[in-house]
């Protein structure tokens, strides 16, 4: 997996791309612990991730209470494989998905 990010002042959008899963979760959580200080707006651009197991959805439920104290967060570009995860789950009724 590939992360990528842009800050634009107190919003932050992170570009994932591949897979975001077992292996690569805990790498995107690590990089968000040091990243998120001071975000107002994070957006995740899931336009190039493949997949998400439960171990990806945990990190974005970790980011998902980080900014719930700071700010807003939103997930965009999620493809039908990833929206059906995020719809059994439950998680499209608890994260913003545009």
């Amino acid at each position: 997996m590939t992360i990528n990010k842009a800050q634009n002042g107190n919003a932050l959008t992170i570009t994932l791309e591949g897979r975001l899963d077992t292996v690569t979760a805990p790498e995107l959580e690590q990089d968000l612990k040091q990243s998120l200080k001071g975000i107002e707006n994070l957006t995740f651009d899931f336009s190039k991730v493949e997949y998400i197991s439960s171990a990806g959805l945990r990190v974005l439920l970790f980011a998902q209470k980080v900014m719930r104290g700071q700010g807003r967060m939103k997930i965009t570009h999620a493809n039908e494989i990833v929206m059906e995860v995020f719809e059994v789950t439950g998680f499209a009724d608890v994260l913003t998905i545009e």
